[in-house]
């Protein structure tokens, strides 16, 4: 099966890679590997704001590291010359609005691994970071980069 399969069984459309909102890239590709920059979790077209363990739950949470995953996706698509073109996922590291007291940054990054996972079978098992920070970009709840080897 592939990738496009993949999405289209879980219903997923990739979106076109996000305009970055400083000076930066949304990629770089050096040799095999291509560095995705930190996408922040978006709901229906806008930022996605909150804080975990204050505003919102570890559920919550998971959706908006899903709904970041599928924007990596889309970024990951162009970066690669497509999704088949992907190796393996090789790591994921995850930044979560949270309260001082909230400890479940783990699972909230779950919500991007799972997914990442079912799309990519087992080359999308990756190490991974998740920690938690006093604030992001926009007051976005979840932001998260990627790193891939591609062929």
């Amino acid at each position: 099966m592939s990738i496009q399969d993949r999405l289209n069984e879980l219903g997923i459309t990739l979106p076109p890679v996000a305009v970055p909102a400083a000076s930066y890239l949304p990629f770089a590709r050096t040799g095999k590997l291509v560095f995705l920059s930190g996408h922040i979790a978006k709901k229906d077209g806008q930022v996605w704001v909150g804080q975990l363990g204050k505003t919102m739950t570890t559920a919550e949470g998971q959706q908006a590291a899903r709904a970041v995953a599928i924007d990596l996706l889309g970024t990951l698509q162009v970066a690669a010359g497509g999704l088949d073109q992907v190796v393996r996922i090789v790591k994921v590291m995850s930044l979560v609005n949270s309260s001082p007291d909230f400890t479940e940054h783990h699972l909230v990054t779950n919500g991007c691994s799972e997914l990442i996972a079912q799309v990519f079978g087992e080359p999308g098992r990756h190490a991974r970071s998740a920690f938690g920070v006093a604030q992001i970009p926009l007051g976005a709840c979840v932001e998260i980069e990627l790193i891939a080897e591609v062929a």
